[in-house]
């Protein structure tokens, strides 16, 4: 079809100024400038700014956590420390007027549609990268020519983008991940950070710094809702997208990363198996698999589970959770382990909103502590399950030091205040303590805090709403002191 590939430049030049309001206007757009920055932004920005590095950044995560509107920030940062206007280029690559351009295509016309001499000092910003072939190649071709210019890409399509740009990149991209929001991010978006104070918890026998709350039960309140609505940006603060969370994340993020991103990545053919296996992941988020009992639920073989497990990890859906047992060993043969969603608020958007004394509950609990867990990065966390005799013991979660294969410590997630009352009852957790040496653990209630002792063992107890809050908190704390 003659022609066919040939959309007039003086159009794509067109869509460019449309994307680049602030060549004119020296402003982003309202959209993006009435939107709270997640508290991310401050861990992310001086990357944008780092020239000293010949290196392009590669900003990752899943669909929908607000990768688009961090790079229309930095742009809007950019711009407030005196960066000029016209040596900022915003390009969304998934807009179909570019789709027989390369970068550097690109580059030429953002240039001829500014008259610019050079690209001397400039930030180029490519939003949904993925959507190029091969783009890790040609970016790091632009990187090598261009020593000039900064560049920061975008992208949904995580598994791809982890592996090339590690592989392919190798010492000229620095990656950034940006997870779901936390629970710590929901509350500072909801603007209720004046439930939270600094102060500490006794933990064996120190005492910890620890973010602590005047209201435990608007806190609680809030957590509920967090574990239905919490993990995007926009469901937290549109009731419009909450009233309809199936259409908008199943349609969005789902169908589009399952039916789309998944089955042109990886070749799958039949889209609706998998589908329909994540769904059956969704629903019991948090229990133990074995490949036997899956495979017998779901009518799909072995060795296909193993690879969708595999994609569906690499897309940010799930996290697999390992198993050692009572002395913290790893089993050689993994038979068994547990799936949680990435973002507990997937389910919701599958099923429906659960309430606080919905059987669920707990699985929730566990799914949405484990998902601020993920914003450590290079952290192995495992769960503990035994058998000896006749008795079985579990502990929710466990950190092995790798080194010395010793557990460091013991949690155990529960949605209740009973072992508040009755530490005893937790007889797994204890007899792995003392199986291990370990003298402290950490215990979740619903809204009891403080220590019981049992035999020399000091177990802390903590709202759950608390703990979650905590993890991300002291994450964020880490992550802008390395």
């Amino acid at each position: 079809m003659p022609g066919f590939n040939l959309i007039p430049t003086e159009k794509i030049i067109e869509r460019l100024r449309y994307e680049n309001p602030w060549w004119l206007t020296k402003q982003i757009p309202d959209i993006y400038k009435i939107m709270s920055k997640r508290l991310y932004f401050d861990l992310f920005f001086p990357f944008v700014k780092e020239k000293s590095i010949r290196r392009a950044l590669v900003l990752m995560g899943p669909r929908r956590v607000g990768k688009t509107v961090m790079l229309f920030h930095s742009i809007q940062q950019l711009l407030e420390e005196n960066i000029h206007p016209h040596k900022i280029f915003f390009i969304g690559i998934d807009n179909p007027i570019y789709v027989h351009l390369d970068l550097e295509d690109l580059l030429a016309l953002c240039k001829k549609s500014l008259n610019l001499e050079d690209l001397k000092d400039c930030y180029v910003f490519f939003d949904e990268i993925q959507y190029l072939k091969d783009w890790e190649r040609h970016l790091k071709v632009l990187v090598d020519t261009y020593p000039e210019i900064k560049f920061i890409v975008s992208g949904s399509a995580a598994a791809t983008l982890k592996w090339h740009s590690t592989e392919s990149g190798a010492g000229r991209f620095t990656d950034f991940m940006l997870p779901p929001l936390t629970f710590q991010e929901y509350i500072h978006l909801k603007k209720m950070d004046h439930l939270i104070f600094e102060s500490s918890i006794t933990y064996g026998a120190q005492s910890i710094p620890y973010c602590l709350t005047y209201d435990v039960k608007a806190l609680n309140k809030e957590f509920v809702n967090y574990l239905n609505f919490g993990g995007y940006p926009e469901v937290v603060l549109s009731e419009k997208i909450q009233s309809d969370m199936g259409r908008y994340v199943k349609n969005d993020i789902v169908d589009k990363v399952l039916l789309r991103d998944l089955p042109s990545l990886y070749g799958i053919k039949d889209v609706q198996e998998l589908n329909r296996f994540f769904t059956y992941i969704a629903y019991n988020t948090g229990n133990e698999f074995s490949y036997e009992t899956m495979s017998k639920e779901s009518g799909i073989q072995k060795d296909t589970l193993k690879k969708y497990l595999e994609y569906l990890e690499a897309a940010f859906l799930i996290k697999v959770l390992n198993k050692v047992d009572i002395n913290a060993k790893r089993l050689k043969r993994v038979t068994s382990f547990k799936v949680y969603l990435t973002n507990p608020s997937l389910r919701t958007a599958l099923f429906s909103p659960i309430i606080e004394s919905d059987d669920e509950m707990g699985n929730m609990v566990e799914t949405a502590v484990l998902s601020q867990w993920m914003h450590r990065e290079k952290l192995d966390l495992t769960y503990a399950r035994w058998k000896e005799g006749r008795t079985e013991g579990e502990v929710d979660l466990v950190l092995v030091d790798d080194k010395r294969y010793k557990p460091v410590w013991g949690v155990e997630i529960k949605w209740s205040n009973r072992y508040f009352d009755k530490p005893r009852e937790l007889k797994s957790l204890i007899h792995f303590c003392n199986s291990n040496k370990l003298d402290k653990a950490l215990v979740t209630s619903i809204d009891q805090q403080g220590v019981k002792e049992v035999d020399n063992l000091l177990l802390t107890f903590v709202p759950a709403s608390l703990y979650a809050f905590n993890i991300g908190d002291i994450t964020l704390k880490m992550r802008s002191v390395s």
